[in-house]
């Protein structure tokens, strides 16, 4: 055996322990994650369990009586906040991404300022949203600590990741149905209203859901618009004082008692199972809209 072939194969084998190093530190590093998140999952459920009843769901919050207390005003609150924002965020930032995608003009400055704009704003912090929020929509706009002040604020927090997730799901047509649509003398609206959106609803659906599972899991920006963390009663309206989930949980865990914090934990548990949920429509969503090109 030559000189060179002994290099080429310590060569060979080198980079196969290198491989086998680098996917053994992958495989660790998810194990590290996945264990650690089962762990937190395990901790809240065991030590919310003995709360999570009827009672967590009918009765109101207390500040006394954490045996009966419950968290019916946090739950309708946030039903009501991520609904309004589900209305607001979903056909504009649909639109918005429709247009760029479909009609604007790829070489266009404007198009390319706003596309730069929608890519920074994603990775905006949450509390800034909140800054904005409170000085334009709660104090210039005078809408006050409302529902709908917290519904146009987490509007404005997950609009680029609709738009963006809308883009995405856009571009992943396949240009030949446009082009067919187009040849068999639809418009270019027509083309993009019963051609293109129809087949990008999965993404665009995934895509919609998950930005609101962000949202509705925001305590920061809602703290910052004044989010009243104990109420005894439920919204009735867009103008009507509210709290959600993520207050309340914020609420309770400041407290000392051993109670609240039991109360806490199950709040937590239902909180992610909200989120479950949705992800869970997410994915039925996508199954059953999908197509395979």
């Amino acid at each position: 055996m030559s000189h060179t072939q002994i290099e080429n194969q310590l060569a060979g084998r080198g980079t196969l322990l290198r491989d086998r190093v680098f996917m053994w530190s992958l495989f660790v590093s998810l194990a590290i994650g996945v264990l650690t998140l089962a762990v937190l999952l395990i901790y809240v459920t065991v030590k919310g369990w003995p709360r999570l009843d009827i009672r967590l769901f009918t009765n109101m919050p207390s500040v006394r009586d954490a045996e009966n207390a419950g968290a019916q005003s946090a739950i309708t609150g946030t039903i009501w906040v991520i609904s309004f924002t589900a209305l607001i965020a979903l056909p504009t930032g649909v639109l918005a991404a429709l247009h760029l995608e479909e009609f604007a003009r790829p070489d266009s400055r404007f198009q390319r300022f706003i596309e730069v704009n929608i890519q920074n704003l994603a990775a905006v912090p949450s509390i800034v949203y909140g800054i904005l929020g409170l000085a334009v929509f709660a104090r210039a706009l005078a809408l006050g600590q409302s529902v709908i002040t917290a519904s146009l604020t987490l509007a404005l927090l997950v609009l680029p990741v609709i738009i963006i997730s809308t883009r995405e799901a856009l571009r992943a047509v396949p240009r030949n149905i446009r082009d067919g649509s187009l040849a068999l003398g639809a418009t270019e609206w027509q083309t993009a209203y019963r051609q293109t959106l129809p087949a990008a609803i999965p993404g665009i659906a995934t895509g919609t859901i998950l930005a609101l599972s962000r949202a509705i899991g925001e305590a920061a920006p809602l703290l910052l618009l004044g989010a009243v963390s104990f109420i005894t009663f439920n919204p009735d309206g867009v103008l009507s004082g509210y709290t959600t989930l993520p207050i309340q949980i914020f609420n309770w865990t400041k407290e000392s008692r051993e109670e609240f914090q039991v109360l806490a934990a199950a709040t937590i548990v239902v909180l992610l199972l909200l989120l479950l949920a949705m992800n869970f429509v997410a994915i039925w969503i996508r199954n059953r809209t999908q197509k395979r090109w």
